[in-house]
C-alpha cells in the first residue's frame, strides 16, 4: 500500500519554491495515484514529468505496483482549493448549487469561513424591467455561497 503522507511530502518538496500548489492527491485501493497541480501562472509539461521522476525516486516500483498520473488541473475540472478561488476572481464561472440551481456569474470574492470552508461570492446580472420603464435594465446580485453548498464550481467557458 502507498504510504500517502509520504507521497504528499514528496509532492510538497516537488512544488517548494514555485508558484505551483498542489489540488488534490487520491491514491486509490489498487493503488492508482493521481496527482492534480496548479499554478497562478501556468503548469507545463516538464514539470510534470518533474514531479513523476521526483515520485518514482521514492516509490520504487519493484517493490510497489502502482499507477502514476501527474497531471493540471484542467480547464473543466471543478475548483477545489482556496488557491484556486483567489486565482479566478474575476472570471466568468458556472456553479452547481446542491439543491440543483444553475448559475453563471463572475467570482467576485473567495475567503475561508470560520467553519474552515471556502466562502464565495458571485455577482450575477440579469435583466430587469423597472414599472414604468420601456426597456429592461441590467442588474447585477451578490449571491454569496460556500463550497459545501455546490456540486461544483468551474469556469465558465464560452465559444
Amino acid at each position: 500500500m502507498i504510504d500517502k503522507e509520504l507521497l504528499i511530502k514528496t509532492v510538497e518538496q516537488a512544488l517548494e519554491g514555485t508558484d505551483m500548489y498542489t489540488v488534490d492527491i487520491t491514491v486509490s485501493p489498487a493503488d492508482v495515484i493521481n496527482v492534480e497541480i496548479d499554478s497562478d501562472t501556468n503548469v507545463d509539461i516538464d514539470t510534470c514529468a518533474r514531479i513523476t521522476r521526483l515520485i518514482e525516486s521514492v516509490f520504487d516500483r519493484d517493490t510497489e505496483d502502482y499507477e502514476l498520473e501527474v497531471g493540471s488541473a484542467g480547464l473543466t475540472a471543478p475548483l477545489k482549493v482556496i488557491r484556486q478561488y483567489r486565482k479566478n476572481i474575476g472570471n466568468d464561472m458556472e456553479v452547481l448549487t446542491r439543491d440543483g440551481r444553475k448559475l453563471r456569474g463572475v467570482l467576485a470574492e473567495a475567503s475561508i469561513a470560520d467553519n474552515g470552508d471556502i466562502a464565495f461570492g458571485l455577482d450575477i446580472q440579469s435583466k430587469e424591467k423597472e414599472p414604468g420603464a420601456k426597456r429592461p435594465t441590467i442588474v447585477t446580485r451578490r449571491i454569496d455561497l460556500t463550497a459545501s453548498e455546490c456540486k461544483y464550481v468551474r469556469y465558465d467557458l464560452k465559444f
